[in-house]
């Protein structure tokens, strides 16, 4: 894999742990229920893609 191609994984991934943590802070703070479970549920795989992609970028 190309560098330029490495930094977009990288980028992807560090976009996507960020999306997770904003998710988590939401589904603690301001939902209830179902809602909170499905944004908890799409944080942690958002947080795994991310950490894969992570990986990925350093091979």
């Amino acid at each position: 894999m190309d560098p330029m191609m490495k930094m977009w994984v990288s980028l992807v991934g560090i976009g996507l742990m960020a999306a997770a943590a904003v998710l988590v802070t939401l589904a603690r703070f301001k939902t209830k229920g179902f809602l909170r479970m499905a944004l908890s549920l799409a944080a942690f795989l958002f947080l795994v893609i991310g950490g894969f992609l992570g990986l990925i970028s350093i091979m």
